[in-house]
């Protein structure tokens, strides 16, 4: 009977996940057929720190736009920086563009920080409303905006590749307003990404010795300041100012030349927004939920090791774990902390299993935290696991090892029972009487037992002494 109600619960549940998806699915189609076909403004918006799927969110929906029929991309962007690879995938987009791109930095009070000014400087056309300001693009550390990119790597679309001679000067420069303390490994990754931003501002004719101080020295701008150094192109108090002063302009792609048509003010405006697959990467991808769906997966694995057959455990700890490892592998972890975490996890189970009076529980919620604050591996805001919530995990832990301690003295205080006593005095029920041999059911399993009395299937008896694998029983109420 419970089989059966599994199998109906398991059922209704597939038809309603199908159900979603078909909602979804015609929800999709409904948006699809009410955009725009033919010239038109193609609208983005880049909000928060910058990620894997703000790269999947920006490729994907300007390939869309591209075939809609686009004549302008507008970004906009208020963003307190974000991942180096992810930055650079967006600017390579960006630099590789058929269609010219202005990246606008809106509303009044929003930011260009960090990778921001990257993007801003690989934009077509920079702007940035009233209120606004950008810079601050110091690396932060390794895996930041600006880490040096592998042995071999080609440079980046309008990066101008390095000399032998550029890299000695460069050098030269980032000895001498380094400060005394900095290794050689920060001034590498300094210098590597002020060749870059340098490469972008000589490609679009823009203030490359400001970009320099914002890397060098967190230099920040408003936007007047940005406009009067020639650091953006245009000031704009919104969308439709910016598409007027946009027109006839002359920008760079990189086929060449180009110049945005005098009408495009006049052009309707489409509005590209993230789809549920970008909302769900961006979901899976923020280091919260990352780290939370990591624990939820090395639990569910171990209590389904310790109890073969419960399914539940295993199955959710698998798909936890798998969407953890795939969120896990675009961002920048630190694998020391990875293996913290899960020795930290496996040393908690390994308490209940194997009591040694809070040895192995403390070491594992020490191990847990330590782990959990070197598992994201940057600085970046909005791109490290928040300490409110390793310190709720560490809190929970600890009272779970505190239950288990708690527990297990208990349980020591009990009086001993020797083995082949530990069943008299219970009461078991008559399941089956073969050729004489009675069975009886206790405990979730079934024994072979003597009485000196008939007994019938279903009759309740108490055990009266164990021997080995045998039970010596009475009727319930007659044991004697």
């Amino acid at each position: 009977m419970s089989n059966r109600i599994s199998e109906l619960v398991l059922r209704a549940a597939a038809l309603q996940i199908l159900a979603w998806f078909a909602v979804f699915a015609a929800a999709q189609e409904k948006v699809a057929q009410e955009k725009v076909k033919g010239p038109h403004v193609a609208e983005f918006s880049i909000e928060g720190a910058i990620g894997p799927a703000t790269t999947d969110y920006l490729v994907r929906a300007m390939e869309e736009a591209e075939e809609d029929g686009a004549q302008l991309f507008v970004i906009t962007m208020d963003t307190p920086g974000g991942l180096d690879a992810a930055t650079r995938d967006i600017i390579k987009h960006i630099l590789a563009s058929r269609i010219p791109i202005a990246t606008y930095v809106y509303p009044a009070g929003a930011r260009a920080a960090s990778a921001g000014t990257y993007i801003l400087y690989a934009s077509q056309i920079a702007a940035m409303a009233p209120s606004t300001t950008l810079g601050a693009a110091t690396p932060v550390q390794i895996g930041g905006p600006g880490q040096a990119p592998p042995a071999g790597e080609k440079p980046a679309p309008g990066e101008r590749p390095q000399e032998d001679g550029d890299a000695e000067d460069q050098d030269k420069a980032g000895e001498e307003q380094a400060p005394p303390s900095s290794t050689a490994m920060e001034r590498k990754v300094t210098n590597d990404a002020v060749a870059f931003i340098r490469g972008l501002a000589n490609r679009h004719g823009r203030n490359a010795d400001w970009a320099e101080k914002a890397v060098r020295e967190a230099a920040t701008l408003t936007a007047g300041e940005a406009l009067e150094m020639n650091v953006i192109d245009i000031v704009a108090k919104d969308q439709a100012d910016l598409l007027r002063q946009v027109a006839g302009r002359k920008v760079v792609l990189e086929s060449g030349d180009f110049t945005i048509p005098d009408n495009i003010a006049g052009l309707p405006r489409e509005s590209y927004e993230p789809d549920w697959r970008n909302k769900l990467l961006a979901l899976i991808t923020n280091p919260q939920v990352a780290y939370i769906l990591l624990l939820v997966g090395i639990y569910g694995l171990i209590f389904e090791g310790y109890n073969p057959g419960a399914l539940v455990p295993g199955i959710v700890g698998i798909i936890c774990l798998l969407l953890a490892f795939y969120a896990l592998q675009v961002l920048p972890i630190n694998y020391a902390g990875l293996a913290l975490i899960i020795v930290g996890v496996a040393l908690i189970v390994a308490e209940v299993f194997m009591p040694s009076f809070g040895a192995l529980g403390i070491g594992g919620v020490i191990a847990l935290v330590i782990g959990s604050v070197m598992l994201i591996d940057t600085d970046v805001p909005g791109m490290r696991v928040s300490r409110g919530l390793i310190g709720a995990i560490a809190g929970v832990s600890g009272l779970a090892v505190l239950g288990i301690l708690l527990a297990v003295g208990k349980s020591l205080r009990k009086p001993r029972i020797p083995m082949d006593q530990v069943l008299v005095g219970r009461t078991a029920v008559v399941s089956d009487i073969q050729d004489g041999e009675v069975l009886v059911h206790l405990n979730g399993e079934i024994w072979r037992a003597r009485c000196d009395q008939p007994l019938r299937p279903g009759q309740r008896v108490t055990v009266l002494e164990q021997q080995g694998l045998w039970l010596r029983v009475a009727p319930e109420n007659q044991n004697t």
